[in-house]
């Protein structure tokens, strides 16, 4: 009997965080990774560990002609991709006192704009692949608006409806999206986080649950199941609730730090 064909997965944002614990999950069920990051040593590191699984695709996802450029590398050595996980972003807490339109715009090219070089890369792969699946990290920011998060949680929730009007425009084409939206997850960027993390997950097991569902290919992938209630329980209460609730979590805000 024909062995089946490893997957072959471009994963962004893989050199730390849920995208370096996703990487290596992927690695041990024996997917082929193209492993893309502005930081280029922590890749190197997962191939020299994984001889023959990984291609080393860095860069950075802002600039669209080095995604058109990663997007050709991918093509020259496979051919094809089954999968597409974007999962690069930052985060910016904004500063009322001293509102910088540029920070907005910088977040927006993070998290939105570099997803969007990326889908143009990745679907001419994606629709020659086998079982073709699109994957987008957002966020559970996007189900209530909090304190300091106005650019983030734009970026996350302009990505969501992206995906999710991409959901419907790809069926007919046989290609699945998913949408990701993890709470708070322990990595580099939410260490700096200078407020309580309610129910957070280490990245490893916040990308041991992303792998688990990967497969069933859901609409949806968040997590954890107490913390997400808990937001759509309080986005369904009236707008002027949710008001005082962000006023009362504003107050101890500080208007620095920075979060993933």
């Amino acid at each position: 009997m024909k062995a089946a064909m490893p997957r072959r997965i471009w994963l962004t944002g893989a050199s730390s965080g849920i995208g370096a614990a996703l990487a290596e999950e992927l690695l041990l069920g024996g997917a082929h990774l193209a492993l893309s990051a502005r930081t280029r040593a922590p890749l190197d590191a997962l191939a020299l560990r994984f001889p023959g699984q990984v291609l080393v695709v860095p860069g950075d996802l802002t600039d669209p002609e080095q995604v058109r450029q990663i997007g050709e590398q991918i093509a020259l050595a496979w051919g094809a991709l089954d999968t597409a996980i974007l999962n690069a972003g930052t985060c910016e807490y904004i500063d009322v006192q001293q509102f910088k339109a540029e920070l907005v715009e910088h977040v927006m090219r993070s998290n939105l704009t570099a997803s969007c070089h990326c889908i143009e890369a990745a679907l001419p792969l994606l629709r020659v692949g086998n079982r073709p699946h699109l994957v987008g990290v957002a966020s559970s920011v996007t189900y209530l608006p909090l304190p300091r998060a106005g650019a983030y949680g734009a970026s996350k929730a302009a990505l969501r409806y992206l995906l999710q009007s991409l959901r419907i425009d790809l069926a007919a084409e046989g290609i699945d999206v998913t949408v990701v939206s993890p709470g708070f997850v322990e990595t580099p960027l939410t260490a700096r986080n200078d407020f309580p993390m309610p129910m957070s997950w280490p990245a490893a097991k916040a990308a041991r649950h992303i792998n688990q569902h990967l497969s069933q290919r859901p609409l949806e992938i968040a997590f954890p199941a107490g913390f997400i209630a808990g937001l759509k329980l309080l986005s369904w209460l009236p707008g002027r609730w949710q008001l005082a609730i962000g006023k009362r979590m504003a107050r101890n805000a500080s208007p620095t730090g920075s979060a993933s």
